[in-house]
């Protein structure tokens, strides 16, 4: 799963009807250039190929002024949305290291209704959970890390990443279940 396509979808869904320039200009706003690889020819390269596999339709619109071919605008088909919401949905329950993609998701979080957010988001602070407790069971007990070198080092890293991911996941479990953010279905 690409966090360009993510991103690309969620930004062409929300406009409903939207061409290239509007969808970089966008994400730069987001700051998806920022923490992601979301650059104007991934996403120009994510709207032709979207386009191929038939999740976005394209139209043309006006001739350019400056004599190039015609602007085109491209929205969401019905293949499209459960692409775009399949992978929002994924990217959110899963315990994918991927940070580029977690933020995406994130970002579009309330393009689903509150409860099944909540709920996506418990998965992957369970995912987490398990995570941690799966490298922790493989440590010999009163294990020193330190002692390891390296390696110590490196399965350190994994267990602080699960806490961490696990802890800022809970605390955004928490925010969305005192309401923050207007979700889809909201008034």
């Amino acid at each position: 799963m690409s966090a360009v396509r993510l991103l690309v979808l969620g930004a062409v869904r929300r406009r409903g009807r939207a061409h290239g320039y509007q969808v970089r200009a966008d994400l730069e706003a987001w700051g998806a250039h920022e923490w992601s690889s979301a650059t104007s020819g991934s996403v120009y390269h994510a709207l032709k190929a979207m386009t191929g596999q038939g999740l976005l339709l394209v139209h043309e619109t006006t001739p350019s002024a400056a004599g190039g071919p015609p602007r085109m605008e491209y929205e969401v088909t019905g293949e499209g949305e459960q692409a775009y919401l399949g992978m929002l949905r994924d990217a959110l329950s899963s315990r994918d290291p991927r940070l580029d993609l977690l933020a995406a998701a994130v970002g579009l979080i309330d393009d689903l209704p509150r409860s099944e957010a909540v709920e996506l988001l418990r998965r992957r602070a369970r995912a987490m959970d398990e995570w941690r407790a799966s490298i922790a069971t493989q440590l010999p007990p009163d294990t020193d890390l330190q002692t390891w070198g390296p390696v110590g080092e490196v399965v350190g890293l994994w267990l602080h990443t699960a806490e961490s991911r696990a802890e800022w996941t809970h605390r955004l479990i928490g925010r969305l279940d005192s309401g923050a953010f207007r979700m889809a279905g909201e008034d």
